[in-house]
Order: structure tokens, then C-alpha cells, then sequence
């Protein structure tokens, strides 16, 4: 795609690149991350670089003086010796790779997706298509062949104790998948390709977990927590509580 296009309504979709005035903005929108999930310590360290080194990889979208979704992807060598293979590591994974590249002038070959989130009153409206749909023309453009993408399944929380290789390749009647994010991606050509079981990781204290979820964590063992895709795996005794969130790999062919 171009750096912007315009969809038939009001809506405006840009890159951050063509309009770094909004970089101050992208967190203004209400949306439905869990806490727990905004202390990953990669993205923690790493969100406010692909802001700032590589906004071409950053969409923003707007209507009006609104931002009403945002989407994150990076640029990275798949295909490089050593590597190949989708991580099982997934979303975690993809910020090492793609910021060792870019440290080392590694050409990359690939595009990943990091995000796509859409303001609290905006769910519903196809919006998350839409956004999805600009990130694989940006790719394109930008002469990239793949985007690929640690999805994380939006309904999967609904059953933190399902295994996600059962979850991830469950179908409706229809043949499509279960799961509503990822009938977005297969409707748009995405085609599931395997589980990343470990794609992001999350530890601390049992102070923070509670302040974060308002659970008590006093008890060993597995900790259902609202918005988590897994169980919270609790040592009360030693003082820490650990999530382990699996995503499901998605592969979008450009050509």
C-alpha cells in the first residue's frame, strides 16, 4: 500500500512514518489488554523501539481526530542459517530476531505482525480486518513476500485449561476455525501453521500479580486468571507467580 489509504467511510489508515505526530497518540484509545499482559519484559523494553526506528512498520488508524486502532509489525530473516522454522518461542522470539537483525544489518525476509488492537468501541465494526488487511499491503509494499503472525486466539481465555494444539485447529461446521481472530486470518488468506507454546512469558511477585488481577495468589499450583489463555502457574512459597501464554502461528502468503 501506499503510506496511507483511505477506506469509503471516515476512516483513515496511516504508517507511522508518513505521520510521526501521532506516536504520542497510539496509547490514547481505551482497549481490553489484560494488565498482566503489558509486563512481558520484551515488549516492555522494546514497544517504544519499533516506534521510533521503524515507524514505516507501524499503522495507525484514525477518524476524525481519533485513534481508533493501531497495529505493530517488524521486519526480520526467517530464512537466515539457524532459524527457518516458526519459534516456539512465538511473540518473544520475534523482538530478539528482529532487533538482532537490525543491530547487525541483517537483511530481513520477512514480516511478522506484534499487534492489532482496536479501541474498545470500535470492536464489532471489522475493524481488525481492516487493519490486518493494511499490514499485508504494507508488507508488500515494502516487497516482502510473507507476513506471519503469533496470533493470540481472543477467545481461548473463555478455556485456560483446553490444550492450545487442540484449540488452535478446532473448526465450526463451515470449516472455519473456532476462534473468531483467527476466522479474520484465514478469511484473509492466513493459513494456520502450528502452535507457539511458549510465545510469551510473564514472571514477578505475587504483590504484583495481585495488584495486576486482584486475586490473592496464596495457593501453589495453577491460577485461572481472568484474560489469561493459560493457567498462572503460583509458588507461594518461594514468592513468584509465572504465565506461560501460548499463540498459534499464522503464515499469510503475499504472492
Amino acid at each position: 500500500m501506499n503510506d496511507a489509504t483511505r477506506t469509503p467511510d471516515s476512516l483513515h489508515v496511516t504508517t507511522l512514518a508518513e505521520r510521526p505526530e501521532l506516536a504520542g497518540r497510539l496509547w490514547d484509545m481505551k482497549d481490553g489488554w489484560p494488565e498482566f499482559v503489558q509486563h512481558d519484559p520484551l515488549g516492555w523494553l522494546l514497544y517504544g523501539r519499533i516506534v521510533s526506528e521503524l515507524p514505516e512498520y507501524v499503522l495507525v488508524a484514525t477518524d476524525g481526530d481519533e485513534v481508533v486502532a493501531r497495529a505493530f509489525s517488524l521486519p526480520f530473516a526467517l530464512h537466515r542459517e539457524g532459524r527457518g522454522a516458526l519459534p516456539d518461542r512465538g511473540w518473544d522470539q520475534i523482538f530478539l530476531w528482529a532487533f538482532s537483525d537490525l543491530r547487525h544489518g541483517v537483511a530481513p525476509d520477512t514480516v511478522s505482525a506484534i499487534e492489532i488492537t482496536v479501541a474498545e468501541g470500535r470492536k464489532g465494526s471489522g475493524l481488525s480486518g481492516r487493519m490486518l488487511a493494511a499490514m499485508r499491503d504494507n508488507a508488500r509494499s515494502r516487497g516482502f513476500t510473507e507476513v506471519v503472525a503469533p496470533v493470540r486466539p481472543n477467545l481461548k481465555h473463555a478455556e485456560p485449561e483446553t490444550s492450545i494444539h487442540e484449540y488452535a485447529f478446532r473448526t465450526r461446521p463451515d470449516g472455519l476455525p473456532y476462534d473468531a481472530w483467527l476466522r479474520v486470518h484465514v478469511r484473509a488468506g492466513g493459513v494456520i501453521a502450528k502452535v507457539a507454546p511458549a510465545s510469551m512469558t510473564v514472571s514477578a511477585g505475587l504483590d504484583d500479580w495481585r495488584s495486576w488481577t486482584g486475586l490473592p495468589f496464596d495457593t501453589h499450583g495453577p491460577v485461572t486468571v481472568p484474560g489469561a489463555l493459560a493457567p498462572v502457574h503460583c509458588e507461594p512459597e518461594l514468592g513468584y507467580a509465572v504465565y506461560v501464554e501460548p499463540n498459534i502461528w499464522v503464515r499469510h502468503p503475499l504472492t
